[in-house]
């Protein structure tokens, strides 16, 4: 048989030049990867299949097949003995196996018997331990019963024991009490060492607030049960009867400020979670008697005679009278490890019953309708807050008081927000109100003849300024909005900047349009405009010195960081400003060329003049000519020149005799050209009229012509023109226009040359 299985080896295969075999498996076909037991072939052909053609990568798989048969065919072949011998050993495999099931069986059942009687006796156990954890849990609500029902008889007890309460306890000195009338601790002896009643009776009121703080321990975990039921009343009597002596000792206490019993008291109040109780007695007591000899209110207040809304001589009072009344309490409730920092005597009393006496007995204080009178009594308002918080003693303490209820309720009755609106409006309708005129108005008119060239000259920018001022007045400003008055700053010069803006947008356009408010720049002369120029430059040094200054130092306070970007903003505020004085020097200059145009329209009487008549060569210039520049020397020289800076005075000269020149030179080039196109005609229907004639035009030809006597006169005229350039300090050679004017019209001997 060992013939039938054999097969004849495979061929050997060829080798490289290296002795290698040339069909051996190429790197990328991994053998190994056949025998990992989480082998996919379908990822495994997916993968190669990106880099190795299928045809390539079915002959290897097919090669790598053919190689483990014939492995398989070696391996038997090897041990075909043991192969053979392998069915004669699995003869009566079905018995060897009911053999082995049996022991196999039984040890099943005996492992069920025994998992039964485990779960049978943790059944049990468990069944134990709930009913001892519900015995251990019945215990301890019996025990808390019982130690509720001794504390409940404890305190009764405590509370017959309170020494009686005297009618007057300013004539109850150190009295001896009865033997006996004082248990647990507290006996005769302390009568003996000079302890007063005041101070026994503040002692045991301590001992039976602190089982009253342990008694709602024991109901807070014994709720909604029928025992503590039906003590509630028992409770709630006990409650009342501490409460009520607890309140008497402490009046007793604070009315002859004895501090050993207010400091009982008040760790009685602690004890029983009763804070408010302490703060409101004291409120009641001691402050609201204060308070209202100074600001009365209520049914006490006198009818006649309206008081005052201002709260300054108030708090002046109130202080006073805190120093005097309440100071002993404060340092009582802030002395060091006293256990009594819970108490805020300073928001719960002393400012709880000022907030209560200005809303009732003064409330026109607390109303924006008057600015000055809310702004005054803001600031008193916050001055008697820094009083109060001179009395806590850290930091903590200072953020405790601003976070109470009574704090937080009073900052919200002054509402700064209704106050900076009616602000707003006032500073900014006054700015609005001088700026919707028709024209500018100049202020002081007598003083600006006589020319002050550092103060403001307009109504509308003088109202600026002290509207920008106003926004930092300090009977004005809340620092607190100070984000809001910067904002209103920027809006007022804003609203400047757009006024003058639209203003000469108007004036270019020659018409208002859209924006109402910007008739006053249709109707203003270059003389207005220079007060516009220099006011926007007051304005300006105002800002970037003095306002600028003043409002880095009231807010000295802030970052460093922040008063970058305020300075930033006003500097940029005032950058605008500064960017429309090109267009104000250029309206100027328009302005003024317009008028010096209408001399210059005069040019089209020089052709009437010498067209078709016989009149000589002209020796002078035109009257015009003196005309066209005496705008521009009325507007230098006159009185509001003064406010003209070397510098704007050097620019509006050059720029208007630049464009004034440059429309002479249009109105003249256009002459000139119309002239000759004329002549030009006139002589070709002249030569044609003589051709047909037959006559000879050799006469005509050597008589001067019309357009050389013109080009003459405007000759003269650009001469003379060039002098009274020069009488204003400008150069004619340097104007581009001048020299094509003089290119135009001069002789031919007189064209290299500019010379007059």
């Amino acid at each position: 048989m060992a013939d039938l299985v054999q097969v004849s080896p495979p061929p050997r295969s060829p080798t490289d030049f290296f002795n290698d075999p040339i069909d051996s498996s190429p790197l990328w076909f991994n053998k190994s990867a056949f025998l990992h037991p989480s082998f996919d072939p379908e990822s495994y052909i997916s993968d190669l299949r990106s880099f190795v053609p299928f045809d390539t990568l079915r002959a290897h798989l097919w090669a790598h097949l053919s190689s483990l048969n014939h492995e398989l065919v070696d391996l038997i072949n090897r041990d075909y003995a043991d192969f053979v011998s392998l069915s004669t050993k699995l003869i009566d495999i079905d018995g060897a196996v009911v053999r082995m099931r049996s022991p196999l069986s039984d040890l099943r059942d005996k492992i069920a018997q025994f998992r039964g009687n485990v779960e049978s006796s943790l059944a049990a156990i468990q069944n134990g331990l709930r009913q001892r954890k519900e015995a251990s849990a019945a215990r301890e609500i019996l025990e808390l019963l019982l130690d509720t029902f001794h504390v409940v008889s404890k305190v009764e007890k405590l509370i017959k024991e309170l020494p009686g309460m005297p009618a007057d306890w300013s004539s109850t000195d150190v009295a001896p009490l009865e033997k006996g009338s004082l248990s647990n601790g507290i006996s005769s002896q302390h009568v003996e060492n000079g302890t007063n009643l005041r101070e026994t009776q503040s002692i045991l009121l301590e001992r039976i607030a602190s089982e009253m703080n342990r008694l709602k321990f024991y109901i807070a975990h014994a709720q909604n049960l029928p025992f503590i039921e039906n003590m509630e009343t028992r409770i709630q009597s006990a409650s009342l009867l501490l409460d009520g002596s607890l309140g008497h000792c402490f009046v007793a206490g604070l009315e002859h400020r004895d501090a050993n019993a207010i400091c009982n008291c008040l760790r009685a109040y602690a004890a029983i979670d009763n804070t408010a109780g302490a703060e409101e007695i004291f409120r009641t007591t001691i402050v609201s008697p204060m308070i209202q000899k100074i600001i009365p209110y209520g049914s006490s207040q006198p009818v006649g005679g309206a008081s005052s809304d201002e709260l300054e001589e108030d708090y002046r009072q109130i202080m006073q009278s805190t120093e005097k009344e309440c100071k002993f309490l404060l340092e009582i409730s802030s002395s060091a490890n006293s256990g009594l920092h819970v108490f805020d005597f300073l928001a719960n009393s002393i400012l709880k019953e000022v907030l209560l006496a200005i809303q009732k007995g003064k409330a026109g204080a607390l109303s924006p309708g008057k600015p000055a009178q809310f702004l005054k009594n803001y600031k008193a308002s916050l001055g008697f807050l820094a009083y109060l918080e001179g009395y806590c003693t850290s930091r903590s303490t200072v953020a405790k008081f601003r976070s109470e209820a009574v704090y937080v309720d009073f900052m919200k009755q002054w509402n700064i927000g209704v106050y900076f609106s009616l602000r707003f409006q006032e500073i900014a309708g006054a700015l609005n109100s001088a700026l919707v005129v028709a024209t500018i108005t100049p202020v002081h008119t007598s003083h600006l003849s006589e020319g002050s060239p550092q103060e403001l000259t307009l109504k509308q920018s003088a109202t600026l300024l002290e509207c920008l001022r106003a926004c930092w007045k300090e009977d004005v400003l809340v620092f607190s909005c100070s984000d809001k008055f910067l904002r209103l700053s920027l809006q007022l010069l804003s609203r400047y900047s757009t006024w003058l803006s639209f203003g000469l947008s108007a004036r270019k356009a020659g018409s208002v349009g859209p924006h109402p408010g910007s008739e006053w720049a249709i109707a203003a002369t270059p003389d207005d405009f220079i007060f516009v120029m220099h006011d926007i430059s007051c304005v300006v040094t105002e800002l970037r010195g003095d306002f600028l200054g003043h409002v880095l130092q009231l807010l000295a306070s802030c970052s460093t960081e922040v008063r970058d970007l305020v300075k930033i903003s006003i500097m940029q505020a005032g950058k605008s400003l500064l960017d429309l004085a090109p267009i104000i020097i250029d309206t100027m200059i328009e302005a003024l060329v317009e008028k010096s145009v209408e001399d210059l329209r005069q040019l089209k009487g020089i052709t009437a003049t010498y067209r078709m008549t016989n009149k000589p060569l002209p020796v002078r210039h035109s009257p015009y000519v003196s005309g066209v520049l005496r705008p521009l020397k009325v507007f230098l020289e006159g009185e509001r020149a003064a406010y003209l800076t070397a510098e704007v005075r050097n620019e509006l000269l050059h720029g208007a005799t630049e464009r004034i020149t440059g429309r002479y030179y249009e109105l003249a080039a256009e002459l000139v050209n119309v002239a000759r196109k004329t002549e030009s005609s006139l002589l070709r229907i002249r030569q044609g009229a003589q051709r047909r004639a037959g006559a000879s035009s050799d006469a005509s030809d050597n008589n001067i012509s019309d357009t050389d006597k013109i080009c003459m006169q405007l000759f003269l005229d650009i001469q003379e023109y060039g002098r009274n350039l020069a009488a204003l300090g400008v150069a004619a050679s340097d104007i581009p226009a001048y020299c094509s004017l003089w290119q135009c019209v001069a002789p031919q001997d007189r064209q290299e040359e500019i010379k007059f």
